[in-house]
């Protein structure tokens, strides 16, 4: 197989859920935009091999994510340079309540964030999620109830019932 047979059609098709998961984890979108960016590099890089394997939108989201936290750790002053290059003119500013959303979320420990996030951005199951963070069902399920109840009450709403698929 071809290095790149296949990758530009997985590229359009999850490039923006990506960010999307990334942004709500991160609460930076060039930074997320940037982690996004290069973990599609090195999935690029392995093509034949994570082409194969069950879910490579999984594999970037996880190599994206693990990008951001190196970032947080080592506060590279690459920041501050992208903070100045704004955001691409192609893409408008986010809405008041997507902004809302991600400063809530930012409150959340990360453990909840990250589970509300690959549940309800990236349409995970609890199932799905159990396996990628390594954590049992029982403890997703209980981090998204217990972030959907700081999330309502940080935002000040009412979040309807829903029911968790396993």
């Amino acid at each position: 197989m071809d290095r790149d047979d296949g990758f530009e059609e997985f590229y359009r098709a999850t490039r923006h859920r990506v960010v999307t998961v990334l942004y709500a984890l991160g609460g930076d979108l060039a930074e997320a935009q940037d982690a996004a960016q290069e973990a599609y590099v090195r999935a690029w890089q392995r093509w034949t091999k994570i082409s194969g394997c069950g879910d490579p939108e999984a594999w970037v989201r996880t190599v994206g994510y693990r990008l951001l936290v190196n970032r947080w750790r080592k506060m590279r002053s690459g920041l501050a340079a992208y903070r100045r290059q704004g955001v691409d003119v192609s893409v408008g500013p986010p809405s008041e309540n997507t902004v809302a959303l991600v400063t809530a979320l930012r409150r959340l420990p990360e453990e909840q964030r990250q589970a509300i996030v690959l549940h309800h951005l990236a349409d995970l199951s609890v199932a799905e999620i159990a396996v990628q963070t390594n954590t049992p069902t029982g403890t997703v399920k209980a981090r998204l109830a217990r972030g959907r109840k700081a999330l309502a009450t940080l935002l000040d709403t009412t979040l309807p019932e829903e029911v968790t698929h396993a």
